[in-house]
């Protein structure tokens, strides 16, 4: 293995962008359990230097030779820029972890959660593995949990996403809606808030004192991509081919940390005390439900946080076999670069 004090050498691709600079926070703050750490970018950002572990490292253009003697290369970069590189890595012997949607769905790409499908993460053919998109990794450790226990048979919800989930243009419009309406009568006539805003950025409507039922870009019969996204990446990741999911995916004036509301149906009767147990000993989630004491996850104190948070344990009203949840998750933590981290710390685990 090439690296220093008999350590894995790890790549960082995309370090200077949002979810980039949250990784280099996360390596600060873990366990540390790399050798050299190189940060990777464009080449427009190729000699700044960004601090890592107490450290200032300089940041090479992102190009072949960067992958030489590299044992695992995140990538925190758009689609088409990790299906071409990811796979370059591969070939110079890295071990790629890719934080983007290029090979979630690829059969021979196992889709990882640390809590949930560890193992699947020793089996990866071309080399690669990927990590599932934010907005199923705002829910999936709970539900594998659950899951674990009492057979998932169904899933409906739907998603309150934050607009970082649209990269920093996202939060740059929010920030800039939000400028506009305050101190304002805005929010009582029909287009108001429309007209002030102006620019609605990466929206198709106005975020500010609004919520947008759509996220993603449209796919055949009136889904949204992200929808086939959480439907498809819960499926895989929970080895449940079949399993019913329902999803609709809305933008909510939130700057980072998703939250959905989960239906969840099992193959057996449930019970809240149970589901409450359950939630409360699993690793990475949690339970926060009192609502008698108005204890229940919402993004804004959520934000900034690791595990995925879990109130309002509800059993449906209709049908024995099913729960009602309420989950949070920061987007660009959990819902991206821990996931990310942790699926590269157990290569490293499996590479010592």
């Amino acid at each position: 293995m090439s690296s220093t004090r008999n350590k894995p050498t790890l790549a960082v691709v995309g370090a200077t962008g949002a979810v980039g600079t949250v990784m280099l926070d996360l390596l600060s703050t873990r366990e540390d359990v790399w050798g050299e750490i190189r940060l990777i970018a464009s080449p427009r950002s190729a000699g700044r230097r960004l601090r890592v572990r107490g450290e200032e490292v300089e940041v090479v253009a992102l190009g072949e030779e960067c992958f030489e003697g590299v044992d695992v290369a995140v990538f925190d970069v758009p689609d088409e820029l990790s299906a071409q590189w990811a796979p370059v890595a591969a070939a110079k012997g890295a071990v790629a972890v890719d934080n983007s949607g290029a090979f979630r769905l690829d059969d021979d790409v196992p889709l990882v959660v640390p809590e949930v499908n560890a193992h699947a993460a020793r089996v990866r053919p071309r080399g690669i593995i990927a990590n599932p998109n934010c907005t199923t990794l705002s829910m999936i450790v709970a539900m594998g949990a659950l899951h674990a226990e009492f057979g998932l048979s169904e899933l409906i919800v739907s998603s309150y996403q934050a607009v970082s989930g649209a990269g920093q243009a996202g939060i740059d419009t929010l920030r800039d809606q939000i400028s506009k309406v305050a101190g304002s009568t805005l929010g009582t006539q029909p287009g108001d808030v429309r007209r002030a805003v102006g620019d609605f950025g990466p929206f198709p409507a106005p975020m500010a004192l609004n919520v947008v039922p759509w996220a993603g870009s449209l796919k055949d019969d009136g889904w949204s991509s992200e929808e086939l996204k959480v439907r498809n990446e819960s499926r895989k990741i929970l080895g449940l081919p079949n399993l019913r999911v329902t999803a609709t995916c809305v933008r909510v004036p939130v700057i980072t940390t998703h939250s959905l509301t989960v239906h969840a149906r099992f193959e057996r009767e449930v019970t809240v005390a149970h589901a409450q147990e359950i939630l409360r000993d699993a690793p990475g989630v949690v339970l926060y439900d009192n609502p008698a004491a108005g204890e229940f996850p919402t993004p804004a104190d959520v934000v900034g946080t690791d595990p995925t948070w879990v109130g309002r344990v509800r059993r449906s009203m209709d049908d024995p076999t099913a729960l009602e949840l309420f989950v949070c998750g920061d987007n660009l933590r959990k819902g991206a670069a821990l996931n990310t981290a942790q699926i590269a710390e157990l290569v490293a685990a499996d590479l010592g």
